[in-house]
């Protein structure tokens, strides 16, 4: 069993089906907000890792969806000022387990290091399935 720090958009469907798989194969869940937490540089730039910074972005943001942000335009510092202004450009779930940090939901990845007990692969979960309703997922 691993304690999973895991930072959501409260009210994401996605994270919640993403947190029921962790909690029904026995996790410890701590869910924080990630539109609340007091991010900076420091805190917020382990969870990337090597990823391309491209990979760092939530596409499903107003901001990126309108074409207001280029996602493949920006540097590392220019994305995390522009995640520190706006949280909700940044890729969910953020997990921190033991002394790993992790952007997005990879099922796969996650079984293999932490275990799960079954997968959810009739949805996809890191995408916002309901993009047209502003209460769901990305969305302010």
């Amino acid at each position: 069993m691993a304690t999973i720090t895991f930072y959501e958009k409260p009210g994401c469907a996605n994270n919640t089906r993403q947190k029921k798989l962790l909690m029904a194969a026995a996790h410890h869940v701590i869910a924080k907000s990630i539109l609340i937490e007091t991010w900076t540089e420091q805190s917020l730039r382990p969870f990337f890792g090597s990823l391309p910074v491209k990979d760092w972005f939530n596409y499903s943001a107003p901001n990126i969806k309108y074409g207001e942000i280029d996602p493949n335009a920006q540097s590392e510092d220019q994305a995390l000022a522009l995640m520190l202004n706006n949280p909700l450009l940044i890729r969910r779930p953020l997990m921190h387990i033991d002394d790993v940090f992790i952007a997005g939901f990879d099922q796969e990845l996650l079984d293999h290091w932490i275990g799960l007990k079954t997968f959810d692969t009739t949805t996809d979960l890191e995408s916002c399935q309901k993009t047209h309703l502003k209460s769901e997922c990305n969305h302010e």
